[in-house]
């Protein structure tokens, strides 16, 4: 098989792109980005001609994702839906026979309780930001799109948040921001935990999503299929993990305080994006094990113990495609670059 993977240097694309070279199924991997890396073909989904580099492709697994600038969402919605929208059309374009598309949790719309929902649960997300915004309106780009190409066939995967140990200092830039010392996450320095009513969320390692795509790419499936380990992630399960104790805050203020450090230029995520976490529905996994055969190999505890001591120890610092942007970087944290 021939694969072309977009984003290929990510913390997802990082994990597939080693997953399918190690498959003997697979017998070659094109591996596309942004930014320039060893054995990556440096493309940008949003402005190149893509259909010369998914042409003779047995399966296009699109991963190419902007999380930043949240302070543009211009700039995020060009990359992300507008860049997506031209992946997809390359692909029936260049006459692949398979798409295999990461959507996430995030697409799916709210629920208030903790049922969790399967493949067929709504995607409309949450209007209130931006990340869940663009995935929601790329799954209905998906369906009318599956409507006028019946071919190829359309796989979407959605999990939920995603972590590794190679990408820990590249996502505390990203959600957490660059001035919060990730050597202060370790047992006994943090006290308590705030326990929000309602915060929780469902996490997966990279190798077990890569693991996922591999198995989505080699196998005769399509449709959706939700991704996640378990146990779900809480305030008590957070908290046991750092030796601390868990204070009850309402959200009310976890938000309030989100918001200050948003306008302060403090934290680059956004209110909006917390109020969005704080609906998501749990994710029932059944039709990934029963189509897939896929079982995770890292449970959320084993997966948070290996993200915080990267995140102590720096890791993906000096990887060069997870390493900082640093104009993007300064964007992020001073907000230069914004039109007037």
């Amino acid at each position: 098989m021939r694969v072309v993977v977009t984003g290929a240097t990510g913390n997802i694309g990082t994990g597939v792109v080693a997953a399918l070279r190690a498959d003997p199924r697979v017998g070659t991997v094109v591996g596309l980005a942004r930014r320039p890396a060893e054995g990556i073909i440096t493309a940008d989904v949003e402005r190149d001609d893509l259909v010369p580099h998914f042409r003779g492709a047995d399966v296009v697994v699109h991963l190419a994702w902007l999380f930043q600038p949240a302070r543009r969402p211009e700039r995020t919605w060009r990359a992300n839906v507008l860049g997506s929208m031209r992946v997809f059309d390359a692909v029936a374009a260049a006459g692949v026979p398979k798409l295999v598309y990461t959507s996430s949790i995030g697409a799916y719309s709210p629920r208030t309780d903790d049922e969790p929902v399967t493949e067929d649960w709504p995607t409309h997300g949450w209007p209130g930001a931006a990340y869940t915004r663009e995935k929601a309106y790329l799954e209905r780009y998906l369906d009318a799109f599956e409507v006028r190409h019946p071919e190829p066939a359309v796989v979407r995967l959605r999990p939920g948040f995603v972590f590794q140990r190679a990408a820990a200092t590249e996502q505390r830039r990203l959600f957490a921001g660059p001035f919060v010392p990730g050597s202060l996450v370790r047992p006994g320095l943090i006290p308590v935990v705030p326990d929000v009513r309602g915060l929780r969320a469902q996490i997966v390692h990279t190798a077990d999503l890569a693991d996922a795509v591999r198995r989505a790419v080699t196998r005769p499936v399509r449709g959706a299929f939700n991704i996640a380990t378990g146990p779900v992630v809480d305030a008590r399960f957070a908290a046991d993990l750092l030796g601390a104790r868990t204070i009850p805050v309402p959200a009310a203020v976890v938000r309030a305080a989100v918001a200050a450090a948003w306008r302060l230029h403090a934290v680059p995520a956004t209110p909006g994006l917390f109020d969005a976490v704080l609906r998501l529905p749990l994710l029932d996994t059944s039709r990934a094990q029963s189509e897939l055969d896929w079982q995770p190999r890292h449970d959320a505890a084993d997966t948070l113990k290996e993200f915080l001591a990267g995140l102590r120890a720096g890791a993906g610092a000096d990887t060069a495609p997870l390493a900082p942007d640093r104009h993007r970087l300064h964007e992020i944290a001073t907000g230069a670059g914004r039109k007037p």
